[in-house]
């Protein structure tokens, strides 16, 4: 018996499960802080048009010294009218969904690290649909390479 083929996560069709995959993909280092940051920043701005993500970082002077980024202390994500933000400063992962049009914040939703990672995945998921780019930096990320 041959079973079916597995979907590709974002083409066309097949939502609930690419979404779940990207979910999961987004959320597969969430354990440790700095390899998350590093992680899901690095991948997001490969994925999305410039100036769609935003990275704050801290510099200490052995970073510095050693020509190091920093520390991730922060990470928004703006797609559409939704912006995304991540503040990861004080070792405990804070998020917060805010609807924004023309500059302007029309509303602040705090959420927990699990619903920023859902919603996330949404709107990332719903960009790579109409966006050959993201659509393949986002299946590296699913498929961990």
């Amino acid at each position: 018996m041959t079973s079916a083929p597995d979907p590709v996560p974002f083409e066309h069709g097949g939502e609930p499960d690419s979404l779940d995959l990207l979910t999961a993909a987004l959320r597969r280092d969430a354990a440790d802080l700095d390899v998350y940051a590093r992680v899901l920043s690095g991948t997001l701005a490969e994925a999305l048009p410039p100036g769609s993500v935003a990275v704050e970082r801290k510099r200490g002077m052995a970073d510095r010294l050693a020509g190091r980024e920093g520390r991730v202390r922060r990470v928004e994500v703006l797609l559409g009218e939704q912006r995304l933000v991540l503040d990861l400063a004080g070792g405990h992962p804070q998020g917060e969904v805010c609807k924004e049009v023309r500059g302007v914040v029309l509303s602040r939703r705090p959420v927990e690290l699990d619903t920023w990672v859902r919603e996330l995945a949404t709107a990332v998921a719903a960009r790579a649909r109409s966006d050959a780019r993201a659509r393949v930096a986002l299946e590296r990320l699913v498929l961990g390479e």
